[in-house]
């Protein structure tokens, strides 16, 4: 197939198994290039691994301290005259490159809320692994059914008790306009996107892990959450998925407790913003992005998805003591974001922004280009007009 990019609003419609290939070795030769990870995890389990930080964590284990990895997600396969999504294609480049480098990947592919997934996960880690003594939590999904219930729950997002009016940009067309989003009608709205994206899920995976000996003294586990400047507040941080995030940070004292007689511990990163399927669904937050990405390249102090989780590995979880945490408890990789002087040029370049001077103030640019990558496109390495095979499994699952 020739395979060409097709949009529609926020979601990229399809992925080019070539050019997602390529992403994931140009994050491998990354963290291959910072060096080894002195005294880093050695088997990692990584739920929510195909795509953003979870892939970015994956990989950063995998080439940064030679760690066996085993990834759970939920994407769709390729099949003859059919693409698979970017999440599937990213996994079969990663098990492709990890095989070559002689290390131990395997993934599995399914509802990672479901008690069956994490089932099967916890036989494959019993069978090859024994034990893991890293957890990454990195699911990001719209909807969830209750594992316990069959409840059904879906996500909003909302700001809560009044209206939130500001700026956004249509990416693709440069397009900067006003956009009113009417708040939460109801308390169940924002019960619902907790549940969804808060911290219960991620409690019953280590519960479930625990209980079946499949923890290795010491283990460490961390989530990803995400604050941004007052700009994004309305929508975001005090929004309903800022309730869910709450959630999310307010569960790392129960599973410390949990872990205590492993001597684990559980940590909640929060992460700089960038260019993900997520985030590019929230309205605002694309045009401050690409402010953001302007005035960090700038300084010299721009980081994407790989070069924020190679540090968070690098210079926070396994530096050989606890790391530093905030007033919350978290550790912060969105410490140069949140600069001031960062953030004080951004609210002067925002108050400017126009669809006229968009592309001379902001890097809109290089918003587009990060969010075709994701998909496998933009890359110069890339002939888009050759035919592809769309056909790539994935080594460690039978279709």
């Amino acid at each position: 197939m020739i395979i060409q990019p097709r949009t529609r609003g926020f979601i990229c419609l399809t992925a080019h198994p070539e050019g997602t290939a390529e992403h994931i070795k140009q994050q491998i030769d990354y963290v291959k290039s910072k060096g080894k990870i002195a005294n880093g995890p050695k088997k990692v389990l990584v739920i929510g691994a195909s795509t953003g930080f979870g892939i970015a964590s994956r990989i950063t284990a995998a080439f940064g301290s030679d760690a066996a990895t085993i990834g759970v997600f939920f994407e769709k396969p390729a099949s003859e005259g059919k693409l698979g999504t970017a999440g599937w294609y990213n996994s079969a480049a990663f098990e492709n490159e990890a095989h070559a480098a002689g290390l131990y990947a395997k993934s599995i592919n399914g509802d990672a809320f479901s008690d069956e997934i994490k089932k099967q996960t916890i036989e494959l880690i019993k069978k090859d692994l024994g034990q893991v003594d890293l957890v990454v939590y990195s699911l990001a999904s719209p909807r969830r059914t209750h594992p316990k219930t069959g409840v059904q729950y879906a996500s909003v997002l909302k700001p809560i008790e009044q209206p939130f009016t500001d700026k956004t940009v249509d990416f693709h067309t440069g397009v900067v306009s006003d956009i009113t989003i009417n708040p939460v009608e109801n308390q169940e709205d924002i019960d619902n996107t907790v549940a969804v994206m808060g911290g219960e899920d991620w409690k019953f995976w280590i519960e479930d892990l625990k209980a079946a000996g499949v923890l290795a003294e010491g283990v460490k586990t961390v989530a990803y959450s995400y604050i941004g400047p007052e700009l994004t507040y309305p929508i975001y941080r005090n929004g309903t998925i800022g309730r869910a995030k709450d959630d999310l940070e307010a569960t790392v004292p129960a599973l410390n407790e949990l872990l205590s007689d492993v001597h684990g511990v559980s940590y909640v990163s929060v992460n700089k913003a960038l260019v993900t399927q997520s985030s590019s669904a929230i309205p605002v937050v694309p045009l401050y992005i690409s402010l953001l990405y302007k005035v960090m390249k700038e300084k010299g102090i721009h980081e994407g998805t790989i070069e924020q989780m190679q540090r968070l590995f690098a210079e926070r979880l396994y530096t050989g003591s606890a790391p530093a945490l905030d007033e919350k408890g978290r550790i912060r990789v969105d410490d140069l974001e949140m600069r001031d002087d960062v953030q004080q040029e951004v609210v002067e370049l925002w108050k400017q922004t126009t669809t006229e001077n968009l592309e001379s103030i902001s890097d809109i640019k290089g918003y587009r280009d990060d969010f075709f990558n994701l998909f496998g496109f933009n890359f110069d390495q890339i002939d888009y007009e050759k035919d592809t095979n769309e056909v790539v499994p994935v080594p460690s699952i039978e279709n």
